[in-house]
């Protein structure tokens, strides 16, 4: 399926497993591959905007995304090692 950015942009992400609400796109970073533009991971800020810690974000690899519905993005947040 092809979706364009301006698509995904607002949409609540939600984590599966906890049933957590992570953020707004568009709020997150994106990484992706430069010459295709294939995105690699969601890049989320955890905390607060004011207090800057280190690697105080979450990174979701695309593949773990579970589904693109209307108004959220669920997916699968790797377990922190």
């Amino acid at each position: 399926m092809n979706m364009r950015l301006s698509e995904l942009s607002g949409k609540e992400i939600v984590d599966l497993k906890k049933a957590e609400r992570l953020g707004v796109l568009g709020q997150t970073d994106l990484e992706f591959n430069e010459k295709t533009g294939q995105i690699y991971e969601l890049v989320i800020p955890t905390g607060k905007r004011l207090v800057k810690k280190q690697n105080a974000e979450i990174r979701v690899p695309w593949q773990r995304i579970k589904t693109i519905g209307s108004d959220m993005i669920i997916l699968e947040v790797p377990e922190q090692s």
